[in-house]
């Protein structure tokens, strides 16, 4: 098992924290991770991976580690933290990798992989969503509404999920056993968010996300037309991302691989060892291919 780096780097005048393992010629994957969370939702993750490929994972501008100037200091976009995203690759010299996004690390991803399509080997998708179908309206709703008018109606609906209990309920939501996950997740979260300002980072990028939608069909035909392989493993009882978000993939991505398994947004933490099993054979069958050419593996459960 190799050492896990700590490290940051220096991206458009802002310090971006990042984990790094494994050979630096290896395969590389990017980890991306989601709200309201940072890399340490990969901390478990690898050292599983770290042994065949080079892997990175970024705290987001905001998030983690990473800088977070205030909002009024730095315009909190999808697109900004794509390009910051990328500017770090580019420090790096990693211009071949496999993509593994998950919530908010999905729209971040698929911006890079339809500027540079040449760059991205795989995609890995754990509860990122790229359809409409994937969203759940009881969740979402108040996020949509906040996009299209914010102010101060629309505003305490989605400022009570920086709170802790709404934080601890992405931890918990749909995980049969919920003593699986540690309480220094939740906690681990709330604490960056009690941060002085950044909850005004956070509602930017809740405005923000409604941004996502108009690429959706950028991204299908991008699917359709580079034959990049797609591994969607998704936990099947997540009130965020629904199952039919990691089905969609398979209606376009010709390679596409899909596991619906017993769990929640947030997977890794009560169902490592399921995904990181899916995850390396995924990865052993497809890196070091520049196109596919199978047809889309059965939908199973885990």
């Amino acid at each position: 098992m190799s050492s896990v780096h700590h490290r940051t780097a220096t991206v458009g005048g802002h310090e971006i924290f990042y984990r790094e393992a494994g050979p630096a010629d290896a395969p590389a994957i990017v980890l991306l991770h989601g709200f309201p969370t940072s890399s340490f939702m990969f901390r478990d993750l690898i050292p599983l991976l770290s042994d065949k490929y080079h892997v990175i994972a970024p705290d987001h501008l905001g998030f983690g580690h990473s800088d977070a100037p205030r909002a009024d200091a730095f315009t909190y976009t999808f697109d900004a933290l794509a390009d910051l995203t990328a500017g770090l690759l580019d420090q790096l010299g990693v211009d071949r990798y496999a993509l593994y996004v998950q919530d908010y690390g999905a729209p971040i991803g698929w911006r890079l992989a339809l500027r540079n399509p040449e760059h991205v080997t795989a995609v890995v998708t754990q509860n990122g969503n790229g359809y409409e179908e994937g969203f759940v309206e009881s969740f979402w709703k108040d996020v949509w509404a906040y996009g299209d008018a914010p102010g101060p109606e629309t505003e305490p609906a989605v400022r009570a999920a920086l709170s802790v209990d709404a934080v601890r309920w992405q931890y918990l939501h749909g995980v049969s056993d919920p003593s699986l996950v540690s309480p220094d997740t939740w906690e681990h979260d709330v604490a960056l968010l009690s941060r002085e300002g950044n909850d005004r980072i956070q509602l930017a990028l809740f405005r923000d996300y409604r941004s996502n939608r108009p690429l959706y069909p950028r991204l299908h035909a991008y699917l359709r037309d580079s034959g990049v392989p797609v591994l969607a493993v998704w936990g099947r009882n997540d009130e965020i991302f629904a199952p039919a978000g990691a089905r969609a993939f398979a209606r376009d991505a010709e390679d596409a691989e899909v596991h619906l398994i017993d769990g929640g947004h947030f997977l890794l933490e009560s169902r490592l060892d399921v995904v990181a099993g899916y995850l390396r054979g995924f990865l052993g069958r497809v890196l070091g291919q520049e196109t596919s050419g199978g047809r889309p593996r059965a939908l199973t459960a885990g």
